[in-house]
């Protein structure tokens, strides 16, 4: 094992090298470019064996990946944004083929109007293509789930592609100290691809087939299972992880302060940090704060959220995503998954980071202010008056 000092976009790009991916579609879009950029150096100088496609467009980029898969390989590909948008048919098509192909989205504003910077609305409005969705907080954990990525997707359990989402700027581009496992160590955890699920002329399978009302029905209900058995598999997955690399992550959710937490807010994505920070110095003033950091929004994790918030006086999510006309997709989720489970806690949402806007220190203090007195069912940071989704 090695240390080095990567950006997020590097640290990635370190871990697919390990994962050692067959074919690699690229096309390049802000703030991604540098993953691909990278894996088309590594495959330059022989340290990744990979067959590299420059394609002509995002749409290409995924079409390319879906062939690749078919024909038995591991695949990978890397977007952000409007490519992310220009891929929406593809998205499904690999979902619905089953083709565990690991694409790198670097979260980033939609338009109009034209922004470069990082929020989630993109991914987060993909939430129903059928791709199993993680967000890294760090450049660490952008390393590792390049690396535990594969292993998920293509567990025969599973069988579903998985996006890895990186805050645009905020991670892909912020430099920080990673360890790199070694060749030997990734080649024990991710073995070599093997799958059924592709072109065999010994023995010939339709593929990509149509399927009409009454059978169809019955492959989107196995796409639906698919994507849940996710969840043991991550476990499973993060604790062999841990066994050979050293490093535990906790599946589909991570708790800060939540035992004792009158006041929680649950977030994603590189911000968690800032959230945590701001607990801790809230905890010092006698404010019991705490954070919830969803890791994967696909699989959700209701039952882990209901068992973190189901003590709380009041909790808000704090999401740079807006479903417009109604209230950010992550408070959602999140709200449904308590009435599911009988937790009557007050929640609020509270919308920030759109464009890339900073949410600052301040602004965290006062999220817990404001769950602490009641509030706006939905709040947009730094933005006063109005209905607010009431």
């Amino acid at each position: 094992m090695s240390k080095k000092f990567l950006s997020g976009n590097e640290a990635f790009a370190e871990g697919i090298r390990l994962a050692r991916p067959q074919v690699i579609s690229a096309y390049p879009i802000t703030p991604q470019t540098i993953v691909v950029e990278r894996l088309s150096e590594m495959v330059e100088d022989g340290s990744l064996n990979a067959e590299y496609v420059h394609v002509e467009s995002e749409h290409s980029a995924l079409s390319c990946a879906i062939g690749a898969s078919a024909a038995g390989a591991r695949a990978f590909t890397a977007t952000s944004s409007q490519g992310l948008l220009y891929m929406a048919e593809c998205l499904y098509y690999a979902a619905g083929g089953r083709f565990p192909i690991v694409m790198m989205n670097a979260d980033r504003s939609t338009a109009l109007p034209w922004n470069i910077y990082g929020d989630q609305r993109d991914s987060l409005s993909q939430l129903d293509s059928g791709w199993i969705q993680a967000y890294a907080e760090n450049a660490q954990e952008a390393l590792d789930l390049a690396l535990m990525s594969y292993k998920i997707a293509e567990n025969k359990a599973v069988s579903t592609p998985y996006m890895a989402n990186l805050d645009g700027f905020i991670l892909t581009h912020t430099y920080e100290t990673v360890e790199i496992p070694d060749r030997e160590q990734a080649d024990r955890f991710l073995p070599p691809y093997e799958t059924d699920n592709r072109i065999d002329f010994d023995n010939p399978k339709n593929m990509a087939f149509s399927a009409g009302p009454d059978t169809n029905y019955i492959f989107k209900y196995k796409e639906h299972e698919g994507v849940l058995a996710a969840r043991d598999v991550i476990n499973e997955t993060e604790k062999e992880f841990a066994e050979i690399f050293g490093r535990e992550y906790t599946g589909l959710t991570e708790n800060y302060l939540t035992d004792d937490a009158d006041y929680v807010i649950v977030t994603l994505g590189s911000i968690a940090g800032l959230c945590r920070e701001t607990a801790d110095k809230l905890r010092e003033q006698g404010v019991k704060a705490g954070v919830v950091r969803i890791r994967y929004m696909r699989p959700f994790p209701n039952e882990e959220l209901a068992e973190a918030l189901k003590n709380v006086k009041a909790y808000g999510v704090l999401e740079k995503d807006i479903s417009f006309g109604n209230e950010g997709t992550v408070f959602t989720n999140v709200n449904s998954a308590l009435k599911k489970a009988g937790v009557n806690v007050p929640g609020y949402d509270f919308v920030g980071g759109l464009g890339g806007r900073n949410i600052s220190p301040a602004d965290i203090e006062k999220i817990y202010s404001d769950i602490e007195k009641g509030t706006d069912s939905v709040n947009f940071i730094g933005i006063g008056g109005g209905n607010n989704g009431k």
